[in-house]
């Protein structure tokens, strides 16, 4: 059953979103090409710095400094904790100014991983994902294991889409790419989904498949509500992993 103050507060997130202008609002019809998904030795986006913003207003993501979200679930037959916050701060990845999304990881109550995302949107309302600094920690804090860092432009890594405007059901795009340590894939299924998490219950979600070759038995669902962002994340092939949203602080 739907908590009725959750789900008001959640309608009113929504509509206080859509009525930000996006960047594409801002700056008229002009044509934002995006990359094809080709073979990753012959990824490579163009990326003009001047097109990009910090300020990250897509619907079905939308990055709200100040912003946190809080998830529960399960993670290697663990309980799970997952603190994402929308921080203040930008960084300047491959020339473009990025929001910085600090998304901390428990389980059984200890922190497992700590990672610094980084997102900038492009002038019609897409979001791109330009690197991330991660880092797993020991039960005594200590970082055993910085796998899967990259950031755009360095050593070959390069951003990729990770929300469109408007999402192209079927289309195939990298969300990241850096051989062997970030090559994350994704694709819309549908935005006519239904969800029901702590938060709220939910219709006309946009549901996506992400896969990557790095795990390549492995297949994920994630839930994305317009005006709130991710609402849940579910490996559906190869594990048991979950994550559904329950509070939204800010």
């Amino acid at each position: 059953m739907t908590n009725p103050t959750r789900a008001a507060c959640a309608a009113a997130l929504v509509t206080a979103t859509m009525t930000i202008p996006t960047a594409s609002h801002a700056s008229g019809d002009r044509s934002c090409p995006l990359p094809t998904y080709g073979p990753g030795s012959s990824y490579r986006p163009t990326i003009g710095p001047s097109d990009f913003s910090a300020h990250v207003t897509n619907p079905w993501f939308p990055l709200r400094p100040g912003t946190t979200y809080v998830y529960t679930g399960t993670k290697d037959g663990k309980h799970a904790l997952d603190v994402v916050t929308v921080s203040r701060q930008t960084k300047a990845i491959d020339g473009v100014r990025t929001r910085v999304v600090q998304d901390r990881l428990f389980l059984d109550g200890v922190l497992e991983e700590r990672t610094a995302d980084y997102y900038a949107q492009d002038r019609c309302g897409n979001v791109w994902y330009f690197g991330e600094d991660t880092a797993v920690l020991d039960a005594h804090g200590h970082v055993t294991d910085r796998s899967g860092s990259f950031h755009a432009g360095v050593g070959g890594a390069q951003p990729g889409v990770y929300q469109q405007r408007g999402p192209e059901i079927g289309r195939l795009f990298r969300q990241e790419w850096f051989k062997g340590q970030a090559e994350d894939r994704y694709r819309a299924l549908t935005t006519a989904a239904s969800v029901t998490v702590p938060y709220g219950d939910f219709r006309n979600a946009l549901r996506t498949e992400e896969r990557t070759d790095l795990e390549p038995g492995v297949v994920d669902n994630k839930y994305y509500v317009r005006g709130i962002g991710v609402v849940e994340e579910l490996t559906v092939k190869g594990g048991t992993e979950s994550l559904h949203l329950v509070d939204v602080l800010r």
